[in-house]
């Protein structure tokens, strides 16, 4: 069970890292990196919203929902 765990939180873990890989961008306005989520795929956001606060803890890089305006 605990294996079974451990790989569930292993792939939750890559797939935001994949995530935060391919939807990096920096903001002009302010110069600072965030994670752009998809505006279509919003369960997205919620599902990897526990990582981006955890990532914006460790490294300061934000997230939003869609480009920025």
């Amino acid at each position: 069970m605990k294996r079974i765990l451990l790989v569930i939180l292993l792939i939750y873990v890559a797939g935001y890292v994949a995530l935060r890989v391919t939807r990096a961008e920096v903001w002009e306005q302010d110069g600072q990196s965030y994670v752009i989520f998809p505006e279509n795929m919003i369960v997205l956001y919620y599902a990897f919203r526990p990582l981006s606060y955890l990532d914006a803890m460790l490294t300061g890089m934000g997230a939003h929902i869609g480009p920025h305006q």
